[in-house]
């Protein structure tokens, strides 16, 4: 259902989606189109970016009655981007101005996690999560953010990580890269201040999401205990903040209350448990 408090765009201008073939990435999709975005969809993968679209496109198809003719002007733009390459984001830049629509949000979404140490990971993988998580986003804001400041309205959402306070052994990529949009989101937010741009920061812990390969009943678990939440209430709450121009969220009361323990756990604690992960994992 759509937030009512958020006004419907009348598909007058577009968001972006990266990582829109699955996961979080397919829901802010559907809930961007349900408040009157058009799209444009990124993701390397083909066929599930097609499946992502063609639910979308139910999902407005069936939003008609509420909204009226102007469902008719909805459209939808697929790009099958690998964004470890330097050149994703000019080549996406120059397919939405092809496109022809304003982009009004950017939703930096895209992401993989892996558990291992860095001296034993692939160069290829070790490039790879640097260009997902840092460059390429940093490069969609290059090229997106002056043109929502000559417009005077813009939305950025920048998905960082609890693991941004969790510079971890075996978790140090995907930690360090998470990092890096949390500093760089802070600074950017400053420097569009008066704009009319706003830059929201998503800190989410676990997430029911394909990211973490839990069996069944393990997922189940921790969702009941709160330890995970679910992907839609995630991506709803975080829209929500994005569009109320607030700096920063982090769903999850667990997550809180952790938080302060994570980011001055001692080595003490975590040497002797990397030593039990990599006897017992291989990582």
């Amino acid at each position: 259902m759509r937030d009512n408090k958020i006004p419907f765009r009348k598909f007058e201008t577009c968001a972006i989606v990266t990582g829109a073939a699955g996961g979080m990435g397919r829901i802010y999709a559907g809930l961007l189109a349900e408040r009157g975005y058009n799209l444009i969809l990124v993701d390397i993968s083909r066929d599930r970016l097609e499946e992502t679209a063609s639910m979308v496109r139910e999902r407005v198809a069936a939003t008609a009655g509420a909204n009226g003719s102007c469902v008719s002007g909805f459209r939808i733009l697929t790009l099958v981007r690998d964004l470890s390459e330097m050149s994703a984001a000019s080549s996406i830049a120059e397919a939405a101005a092809s496109f022809g629509c304003d982009v009004e949000v950017l939703i930096n979404n895209a992401g993989f996690f892996f558990l291992k140490n860095m001296a034993s990971t692939d160069r290829k993988k070790l490039s790879a999560i640097m260009m997902v998580h840092n460059y390429t986003p940093l490069m969609l804001c290059r090229e997106f953010v002056p043109q929502m400041q000559a417009r005077g309205k813009g939305y950025v959402l920048n998905v960082s990580s609890l693991a941004a306070w969790m510079p971890w052994p075996a978790l140090g990529m995907y930690a360090n890269t998470k990092r890096f949009i949390k500093a760089f989101s802070r600074s950017l937010r400053a420097e569009c201040r008066g704009t009319g741009v706003s830059v929201t920061t998503a800190y989410f812990g676990a997430v029911d999401t394909p990211l973490y390969p839990l069996k069944p009943s393990l997922r189940k678990l921790a969702v009941r205990i709160a330890v995970m939440i679910p992907p839609e209430k995630a991506a709803r709450k975080a829209l929500r903040a994005m569009f109320k121009g607030r700096k920063q969220l982090m769903p999850g009361a667990v997550n809180h209350i952790f938080l302060p323990l994570i980011a001055v756990m001692p080595d003490w604690i975590i040497n002797p448990v990397y030593g039990i992960l990599k006897k017992r994992y291989g990582i």
